[in-house]
């Protein structure tokens, strides 16, 4: 996406920053927007991380929403904060599922209370229609720790809500003004 763009907003729902150091060799899935942020191919100050609970000394510019803040300030804050950090620029959304509490997401690996509520994810991802997302990605569904297949159906739900955001832009491109 950068490749076609230029280097990309950031809009990254999760409980973990997934900025933690590495050494520059290996790639996981706990330092990869540290790694992307260092070669260029997002832009920090106008990155937004959403619904954090595991917080880093260090922020490296992104402007960070943890769960809190989301549960104190609502959904339709979140959004317009969103959109005011990330503007028009061409952003790039990934949803971990583990940005949802457990109790709503329980199939993923790495579990952290006091998480967004499904519908405060949806409200959220609703909301973002308008900004100019260029891709997007859902992550870390493991569908063996979920008897249930709650996590499962979440997470085709808000994959779902994104090809809806698409579909709106799509028609939108297409209208005339």
């Amino acid at each position: 996406h950068a490749e076609k763009y230029g280097p990309l907003s950031l809009l990254h729902f999760d409980a973990h920053v997934d900025t933690w150091d590495d050494d520059g060799e290996r790639l996981d899935h706990g330092s990869m927007f540290l790694r992307a942020l260092r070669e260029g191919i997002i832009v920090p100050e106008r990155s937004v991380q959403v619904g954090i609970r595991s917080l880093s000394d260090e922020d490296y510019g992104f402007t960070v929403l943890d769960s809190p803040w989301v549960h104190e300030h609502g959904t339709d804050n979140t959004v317009a904060r969103i959109k005011e950090v990330i503007g028009d620029s061409p952003t790039y959304l990934t949803f971990d599922i583990d940005c949802l509490d457990p109790a709503y997401a329980p199939g993923t690996g790495t579990p952290v209370v006091g998480g967004l509520t499904t519908d405060k994810a949806l409200k959220i991802i609703r909301g973002l229609k308008d900004v100019n997302i260029v891709g997007f990605d859902l992550v870390e569904v493991n569908p063996a720790y979920d008897h249930a297949d709650i996590t499962a159906l979440a997470g085709a739900t808000i994959l779902l809500e994104f090809l809806y955001i698409l579909a709106h832009q799509k028609r939108k491109a297409m209208t005339p003004d």
